[in-house]
């Protein structure tokens, strides 16, 4: 297989049998980015000198016969929103157009104590804030398979070098959809871990130094494989060292072969109803998961409805966004939310009361959350997987007249 579209697994496994130098698959990626990316605009800043230093250091100490980790030598990229220690990060904002961190994100640091190699960032929206990849430090991001049509957002930078063949591997971020949706669009693997489950310190947003982490954010890789993405969980998985009171370890698989699994497939509903072509694509995943002894029901739902759910989580997501607006922008909105501006139950009026609601009210909500987590935890109980869409569509063109809410 070409290697620049091998699983990080395999070129780890070459790395670390001697069957290709870092600083030989380094320079592929490189000459790869210089060739393709400016048709596909998906990485958005290269430390060559730096990362080939660090290449032939890794390839020098596998000839010594140290002991390696598990990504040694591989060469990666990161979004953008990710600090990176001496290179440049700035989320797509103008602000911080010469902001070079001192230290890196916690899960990039991981990343590089498993003994990769960061060779440079990709492209996402301006503070991770829209579901296509566009800003104006670096312009847009297209699709790799369609450059007439978008990459998705807010990772899509990340999901396109994935895709062509610009890097081994990638770290995105998500909180209404920046790793899933645009791994749809481009057709990769992305994984959204659970809250919690992967530091989020030195992501940008919230501002550069932010301690505490935002409410529904996570950090999660992006991949041409699958088996990728378990691959670079393991390196960044964990607690901050000062939450260290708990040992993160997952429970086993509950079967070995397909044939032991259950589960369903929610397709389409009334809320969110799908396009055909994303349905028949679906539709042909179960007939193989059938088919080869999995057994999938596709009438099986948690105890909860779609459009209920959606609605809780928009408030909670606009309510973890609130430090977005400056103080005299929220003073306006605490204001239309008291006098009522924007209609009755619109999507301006739901914006202004979840964006400045209580805490009394965030409670409410957050009650509510724990009760749809049980939902889910219940319908788990018997059921080992649910296949549905990301998104209901495939790649859009690209429309830029309206830069929407957050991502």
């Amino acid at each position: 297989m070409d290697a620049a579209f091998a699983s990080a697994g395999e070129l780890a496994a070459r790395l670390r049998g001697g069957e290709v130098s870092s600083r030989d698959l380094l320079d592929l990626f490189l000459e790869r980015v210089e060739k393709l990316n400016p048709r596909i605009n998906a990485v958005v800043t290269v430390d060559a000198v730096r990362a080939r230093a660090e290449a032939e250091g890794a390839d020098e100490a596998l000839a010594r016969g140290e002991e390696v980790g598990p990504l040694h030598g591989l060469p990666m990229t990161v979004k953008d929103s990710l600090e990176t220690e001496g290179m440049l990060t700035t989320s797509g904002a103008d602000e911080l157009a010469g902001h070079v961190p001192a230290k890196d994100a916690v899960a990039v640091a991981r990343l590089r104590s498993a003994g990769a190699i960061i060779f440079g960032k990709t492209n996402l929206a301006t503070y991770a804030g829209d579901v296509q990849t566009f800003n104006d430090l670096f312009g847009t991001t297209n699709n790799p398979w369609s450059t007439a049509r978008s990459p998705g957002g807010s990772s899509g930078g990340a999901a396109a070098a994935v895709a062509a063949g610009l890097t081994a591997l990638e770290l995105g971020s998500d909180i209404a959809g920046s790793i899933r949706n645009p791994a749809h669009y481009c057709g990769v693997f992305g994984h959204k871990p659970s809250y919690g489950l992967v530091p989020l310190r030195g992501h940008i947003p919230g501002p550069p130094g932010t301690l505490a982490e935002m409410d529904l954010a996570v950090v999660g890789p992006l991949a041409r494989d699958a088996d990728d993405l378990e691959l670079a969980l393991d390196a960044v998985a964990g607690p901050l060292p000062e939450d260290a009171a708990y040992r993160l370890r997952l429970p086993p698989a509950r079967g070995s072969s397909l044939q032991d699994y259950r589960g369903a497939a929610w397709l389409d509903d009334p809320f969110c109803p799908i396009d055909s072509e994303v349905g028949e694509v679906l539709s042909e995943v179960i007939d193989v998961l059938g088919g080869a002894g999995a057994k999938v029901d596709p009438e099986a739902r948690p105890d909860l409805r779609l459009g209920e759910t959606h609605r809780l989580y928009t408030a909670l997501l606009q309510a973890a966004l609130c430090r977005g607006p400056s103080d005299e922008e929220f003073d306006e909105l605490q204001q239309a939310a008291i006098t009522g501006e924007g209609g009755d139950d619109t999507p301006i009026k739901r914006y202004v009361k979840d964006v400045t609601m209580p805490h009394r009210r965030w409670l409410e909500l957050n009650e509510q959350r724990a009760r749809v987590r049980r939902a889910w935890a219940s319908f788990f109980e018997d059921h080992d997987f649910l296949l549905c869409p990301i998104t209901p569509t495939a790649a859009l063109p690209h429309d830029q007249t309206d830069r929407g809410l957050s991502q």
